[in-house]
């Protein structure tokens, strides 16, 4: 059997509606956060969970890290039922959570590592050892003995992700970790992803909505939406299915300068900034920069692929949901 296996694994919620005007209590409304889903993972893979808030991304990884408790199906996560066998369980998970810490606000993080050390029964020799490697390997060697609360939000993500790696997991669920992150710091991050993955053959599951996230760490993709798994397979397929709009947002040194565009691609204008829809497989995008390069010197270019949203959204009309 596979390291994590999930099989028809279904969550739902008891939500309260807002009171309508004339009722002494509010109504009560049933949500699916997962209807079926199954998948399985290997040990050492590094997985891309993706898909629009409220998919059910979060709840995942809540039963897999056994918080939460499904109404039906089967997880399995090495050999241990996750909310059964929670003890065993979280001896060998790491969980970093984008906007929840687990560190303390107030003291130096060297003292909440101390705690953590503490909690999982790390031996002395071994704790030291991976707390040179990790503080090292995420520049946190000089702030040590820096409270939390005086951290940059960058430098407090990586801290979080080296307390959650000091009793050495087996497996790492990580849910939106470079969330609010700088450009700098999300490469930094990105990169120690793949020295742990590489080095120690940790096991990731990401959840993010960052597509660079995604195409920087995962090979494999698993879409969810509406509860329901609507892909698993590489991330080159899932972007040759349904990353097929390119747009190319353009500022000319001199205002008002507006190409000549081949009838597929779309412009529009705002505040000085053309922005130009198209289709790379009618338009090459090597033709398309030739033609906005001849009207004129070109102050800033950018090239965006589609969001992970509007992937789902083509998904959910060729599927039909």
């Amino acid at each position: 059997m596979s390291f994590i296996h999930v099989d028809n694994l279904n969550k739902h919620y008891i939500v309260k509606k807002k009171k309508e005007k004339g009722t002494l209590f509010r109504q009560k409304e049933q949500i699916q956060a997962l209807k079926d889903v199954s998948f399985d993972i290997e040990k050492g893979e590094l997985i891309g969970y993706i898909g629009p808030n409220g998919a059910g991304k979060s709840t995942t990884v809540k039963i897999l890290s056994g918080i939460l408790v499904p109404d039906g199906g089967e997880v399995r996560v090495g050999s241990l039922i996750p909310w059964k066998d929670r003890k065993k369980h979280v001896q060998r998970i790491g969980v970093v959570f984008g906007q929840r810490m687990q560190l303390w606000w107030d003291v130096p993080i060297l003292d909440s590592y101390s705690l953590i050390r503490d909690i999982y029964r790390i031996p002395e020799e071994r704790y030291k050892r991976r707390l040179e490697e990790l503080s090292g390997a995420l520049g946190l060697t000089e702030i040590l003995r820096t409270p939390l609360r005086q951290l940059s939000l960058g430098q407090r993500m990586r801290a979080e992700m080296c307390g959650s790696l000091l009793h050495e997991p087996e497996i790492l669920f990580l849910d939106e970790p470079t969330i609010g992150l700088d450009a700098v710091s999300k490469i930094a991050l990105r990169d120690f992803l793949r020295q742990e993955n590489r080095e120690h053959g940790t096991t990731i599951l990401l959840t993010t909505h960052d597509m660079e996230d995604i195409a920087a760490l995962c090979r494999r993709v698993m879409v969810l939406g509406h509860g329901t798994k609507l892909y698993d397979g590489s991330l080159e397929e899932l972007l040759g299915r349904f990353d097929r709009v390119r747009t190319v947002e353009v500022r000319y040194a001199k205002e008002g300068t507006v190409p000549s565009l081949l009838p597929d691609v779309t412009i529009e204008s705002r505040d000085g900034v053309l922005r130009f829809t198209y289709q790379p497989d009618i338009t090459p995008t090597g033709e398309l920069l030739s033609l906005l390069q001849k009207a004129g010197p070109i102050r800033e270019m950018i090239i965006q692929p589609r969001t992970i949203d509007h992937m789902i959204a083509d998904m959910y009309r060729e599927m039909g949901l």
